[in-house]
């Protein structure tokens, strides 16, 4: 394993890590000024501050933790990915989806990454939005 495939992978580690700990400003200072996050079915978003945003509309809706994490990067280190279950509470109805009552789920999420100089530069998530529409009672 080459040392910026140890570096990336200790890189997308700490980043879960981290939004485990509920650090978000910790989290922020992982990423690229000008970080791209493909939001999973919906809107590209640039930059630390839309992240920034972002992260604040989910913890003020959803309470989340990331388990049985799995993460991989090439051997440039320039590119990862992580599989991992998300569990979760539905705390404050987000905008577009459903009346939230603290109902709980657990999805299968997948993550790709884009690394440029130690920090994130890319993130894009994916994951089943009907089974999480099932799981919260709106299907």
């Amino acid at each position: 394993m080459s040392d910026s495939q140890t570096t990336a992978l200790a890189l997308i580690n700490h980043y879960y890590a981290v939004f485990n700990s509920g650090d978000r400003e910790s989290m922020l200072a992982l990423l690229t000024d000008d970080v791209v996050h493909d939001i999973n079915q919906g809107d590209v978003q640039v930059g630390i501050e839309d992240f920034r945003a972002f992260l604040q509309r989910m913890d003020r809706c959803y309470a989340e933790q990331v388990e049985e994490l799995v993460v991989f990067a090439n051997a440039e280190g320039t590119r990862g990915s992580a599989e991992f279950y998300i569990s979760g509470a539905y705390l404050q109805t987000d905008e577009g989806l459903p009346p939230a009552t603290g109902q709980k789920y657990r999805l299968r999420v997948g993550a790709f990454f884009d690394i440029r100089g130690a920090k994130v530069a890319r993130v894009t998530n994916y994951y089943n939005l009907q089974d999480w529409l099932k799981q919260v009672g709106a299907v």
